[in-house]
């Protein structure tokens, strides 16, 4: 099968504001492009799944578990499963691709 962002099969959800996201699934992986505007924030939670990313454009102030580090393009993140995260962030949009395994049903 092959997608696009525009593709019908993608669910869109705000989980807060000016946090956009679009997600698709498969059998057992979950991808999310995620946009979050000027000085937006994911708040701090945690999901059971693994959740991996990389930032496309952008920079995004995230805090995994004890750790915070500034991520700025081309940055990857790994989160375990049911360890807190979020972020914010700063004076530009940021723009992030998610993968989650297994899927999160809230996003579906």
């Amino acid at each position: 099968m092959f997608y696009n962002f525009g593709h019908p099969g993608f669910k869109v959800s705000e989980p807060a504001p000016g946090f956009l996201v679009r997600a698709i699934s498969g059998k057992s992986i979950m991808l999310c492009n995620v946009a979050l505007q000027p000085y937006s924030e994911s708040p701090l939670h945690s999901h059971a799944s693994e959740e991996m990313g990389i930032i496309i454009e952008g920079e995004f102030d995230m805090k995994i578990g004890d750790e915070s580090q500034l991520l700025k393009q081309g940055d990857i993140y790994c989160v375990p499963p049911d360890i807190i995260h979020g972020g914010v962030t700063r004076k530009h949009r940021t723009v992030m691709i998610s993968v989650f395994s297994p899927p999160r049903k809230d996003y579906e």
